[in-house]
């Protein structure tokens, strides 16, 4: 079958599913602080037609998972959906990314059932910082979820740090020792317009370059990794002396659309193009009519078909999706 291209000639073999738009933090970028309206139950996508969906993506040319949120461990059952999607012939990779709260009690579970990658969001070392940002408490829970999973045998474990200045400034050196000191990829990430409020501004963005500089003054200077994945969101760095590896996710300010390789599933059944696309193909109604495989099949080229180059956020005429991340899935 024919890999899964966009008419930029990017071939898609990345599938990013969210399993919930519930989420047991509620971090200020993200998500309001009070009065969630989440979706009702019946609107989910059922473990059933999430893994029907793979099976029917897989022959072109999908060999990449990552379950997302929400906060993806809220899902009941999770371990069942991660077995199920790991005995798919031609999976090769399935991944997590988690704020790390339930992590400890899953962990091991998690990893006996499938999952191999797994990614922690967490934007500060600090128990006040991250109880500033996230607006519930949880911080030890996080660290106790990223040591279970290192003793389950996840490795490497990556860490997603968003950066946002007046904010996390002072986290950037504390997470570069993190890093050297624990094995864990940092990955700086900057702050992009998927905000609840709609109070993002380009001036709160901490650029990828700026936390380079600085950890290389206060640490060590870094070096690019050679050979790394040009398809990768994340543009990694060695400290010069080998101990310790971080990564940056500049999407502001040196987007990588053009080597992007992803496409999206919503909890509820939509597909997505792009994290910042404007339009969704509903394939939750597909599947549930009774829906043959190949006409699936084609509502996903098509949706590909139309992404566009770029997610403009650099551009006079960017408009930021009405879903916010927790809607969309990270």
């Amino acid at each position: 079958m024919t890999p899964l291209t966009d008419t930029f000639g990017r071939v898609h073999n990345n599938l990013r599913i969210s399993v919930t738009d519930r989420c047991n933090i509620r971090c200020f970028y993200c998500m309001p602080a009070d009065n969630v309206q989440f979706m009702a139950k019946a609107k989910l996508l059922s473990f059933e037609e999430i893994e029907r969906f793979v099976r029917i993506v897989q022959p072109m040319g999908i060999n990449k998972l990552r379950l997302t949120g929400g906060e993806p461990l809220v899902r009941r059952d999770l371990p069942t959906l991660v077995a199920k999607l790991a005995a798919i012939e031609g999976i090769k990779d399935i991944g997590i990314t988690t704020n790390g709260i339930l992590l400890a009690e899953q962990a091991q579970e998690l990893y006996d059932a499938g999952l191999r990658r797994l990614n922690v969001s967490l934007d500060a070392l600090n128990a006040e910082k991250f109880a500033e940002v996230t607006r519930r408490e949880g911080y030890e829970k996080v660290i106790e979820g990223i040591q279970a999973a290192k003793a389950a045998g996840f490795d490497p474990i990556k860490i997603n740090a968003v950066s946002i200045r007046g904010v996390t400034e002072e986290e950037i050196v504390p997470f570069g020792h993190f890093a050297r000191e624990t094995g864990c990829e940092v990955r700086f990430i900057e702050y992009m317009p998927l905000d609840a409020d709609a109070a993002w501004e380009r001036d709160k963005v901490l650029f990828a370059d700026e936390i380079i500089e600085t950890l290389s003054k206060e640490i060590r200077p870094l070096i690019p990794v050679p050979n790394s994945d040009p398809r990768a969101p994340a543009t990694e760095y060695d400290f010069n002396d080998g101990i310790g590896r971080v990564g940056f996710i500049a999407s502001v300010s040196k987007p990588f659309c053009m080597n992007c390789n992803r496409f999206r599933l919503t909890a509820d059944g939509k597909i997505r193009n792009c994290l910042f696309s404007l339009e969704e193909t509903d394939v939750r109604s597909l599947l549930r009519s009774g829906t043959d495989d190949e006409t699936i099949r084609q509502a996903v080229l098509d949706s590909v078909m139309a992404k566009e180059a770029g997610h403009e956020i650099n551009m006079a005429g960017f408009v930021q999706p009405d879903r916010p991340m927790y809607s969309i899935g990270g």
